[in-house]
């Protein structure tokens, strides 16, 4: 969530009664970590809401387009209401912290602010690990460390440790493995995707300790390595 900006929100049409009906959102985030849009009334997604304010919001990582079932993607399922006129400010300064360009519309008389009161969420971290979230944990976690930096280590490993992934995954006792793709990272570890000749699956790997940075994660990658080639068991879930 806080590494997009963007994301896809679903309403239920006014004009076809329980169908659902799908909009490119842009969103920030206030400090609990709830989405607000800033939407115009003439939308067909605001007229939606404004009839019925249960809604969902997914959002997809940018590598999404390269690999979308193997990425991360999170759903937000929850009630969208126009923000009480004595938060706007608030509201107003997360959002334009996100989205710049809209200080020229902000003002228009027929745009507003609107929030989602999070109830449900459900995120996928890639293949094979999926699973409901509380909105009580959503609240109280914290943005990752390595999470304005994990693209970018993602394609580092991907292109430049191909074999140190193969050889990990082969530890890991998928031995006929042709490939092994980092699909997501954080501190604590990464997700594998393993092809093998007759299938695909997913796999998690942790680090030895937490990683906070680049250089951190390139030592601890390094140190897995280690553990592969002396015969030492790598901590991981398949």
């Amino acid at each position: 969530m806080y590494l997009q900006q963007t994301g896809s929100l679903s309403t239920l049409s006014r004009k076809q009664p329980g169908w659902p009906f799908g909009s490119v959102m842009p969103y920030g985030l206030d400090a609990q970590g709830q989405p607000v849009f800033l939407i115009s009334t003439m939308a067909m997604h605001t007229q939606n809401l404004l009839g019925d304010p249960r809604a969902s919001l997914l959002v997809t990582p940018p590598e999404s387009r390269v690999d979308p079932l193997g990425a991360a993607r999170v759903t937000l399922m929850g009630s969208v209401t126009k923000v009480p006129k004595e938060e706007n400010a608030e509201v107003r300064a997360c959002y334009l912290d996100r989205h710049a360009n809209a200080s020229y519309w902000v003002d228009y008389q027929d745009f507003g602010f609107f929030r989602m009161a999070i109830t449900e969420i459900y995120f996928v971290g890639g293949f094979g690990s999926m699973g409901w979230v509380t909105p009580a944990d959503y609240a109280q976690a914290a943005v990752d460390p390595l999470a304005d930096v994990s693209s970018g280590l993602i394609r580092e490993l991907n292109t430049g440790q191909a074999e140190t992934l193969l050889a990990l995954a082969r530890a890991l006792g998928i031995v006929d493995a042709q490939q092994a793709t980092v699909t997501a990272l954080d501190r604590l570890g990464f997700h594998l995707r393993l092809t093998t000749p007759g299938r695909m699956q997913g796999g998690r790997v942790a680090f030895t300790s937490p990683a906070r940075t680049e250089a951190e994660v390139r030592a601890s990658l390094a140190g897995l390595a280690a553990q592969v080639n002396a015969g030492l068991p790598v901590l991981h879930s398949l």
